[in-house]
């Protein structure tokens, strides 16, 4: 990857935001290299995830070459020990953009900004590369990630993927199919959507507290919602059922809003994601 897309300011800039959220959060974010602190980084997100002895998301040895290639790999460290970490590998050289595989923040640490800390290096890290592009998937069931990545990031939507990794054995996924969002962070602008709630003639917002939307128009968009449960990760617990029932029915939702024209274009607790596309009402003058 050579320097092409991103402006010096801009990635002096991206630097700027990561120092200030890494001393915000009272960390600091480096490069991993050495394989103690990659077997460090492993056993992290081995415990994120919940997968148990000798389960590892990442292996060592893995972490080890993708640093040393050159791709993406770093550490959050709190005092000295390693409190959450993020790798990622590059798409193909003509699409100037990074894949985010993995991040996690442990336990105990979350509510910190680590999570941004470390997500705000990677970024600066890709602008003084001349990558101007970061993607990774999550759980759409899993409302504080969605909120982080849409609303924090301002990340946009750009496919559904059913299944993505077939069957998993760790604490959040097993038993579960793990359907993903796919996002892209794009590090040359931010992104700029209509305000919400929608204002204009058209009535109030229609809410449903289950994966179907409700409509509204307003100013030339029509606007709708589709809910997720508060905790799916407990609900999976509790009540599996009820769990595969709203991993259905989102799925069905989205694949279906995504073929017809609609964008993700937001997300708030108590509505889920907020949807939108250009009204053909108001294009016709009706």
């Amino acid at each position: 990857m050579t320097p092409g897309d991103a402006a010096p300011d801009r990635a002096e800039a991206a630097e700027a935001a990561a120092v200030s959220a890494a001393v915000a959060a009272g960390v600091e974010v480096v490069e991993l290299q050495d394989a103690a602190r990659m077997a460090r980084a492993s056993r992290l997100w081995a415990e994120v995830w919940g997968s148990g002895p000798g389960g590892l998301q990442m292996h060592p040895g893995l972490l080890v070459a993708l640093a040393h290639t050159g791709n993406y790999v770093s550490g959050a460290l709190l005092e000295g020990e390693l409190v959450g970490a993020a790798a990622g590998f590059f798409h193909s050289p003509d699409q100037r953009s990074l894949h985010s595989h993995i991040a996690g923040v442990l336990p105990g640490h979350t509510r910190r900004g680590i999570a941004r800390a470390l997500k705000l290096h990677q970024a600066a890290w890709c602008l003084r590369r001349g990558v101007t592009e970061i993607t990774w998937t999550f759980d759409p069931l899993i409302a504080r990630n969605a909120r982080f990545n849409l609303v924090g990031l301002g990340t946009s939507v750009l496919d559904y993927l059913e299944d993505l990794y077939g069957p998993m054995t760790d604490a959040l996924n097993a038993g579960h199919p793990t359907d993903r969002l796919l996002v892209g962070w794009d590090l040359n602008r931010a992104v700029v959507r209509p305000p919400w709630p929608p204002a204009g003639p058209g009535g109030a917002l229609i809410r449903h507290q289950e994966p179907r939307p409700g409509l509204a128009r307003a100013a030339g968009w029509v606007w709708c919602t589709t809910a997720i449960p508060a905790d799916i990760e407990d609900l999976r617990r509790t009540d599996p059922d009820r769990a595969a029932a709203w991993r259905a029915g989102q799925r069905a939702a989205f694949q279906h809003l995504l073929a017809t024209g609609w964008q993700v274009a937001g997300f708030d607790p108590e509505n889920g994601y907020h949807w939108l596309r250009e009204d053909p009402h108001a294009a016709a003058g009706s």
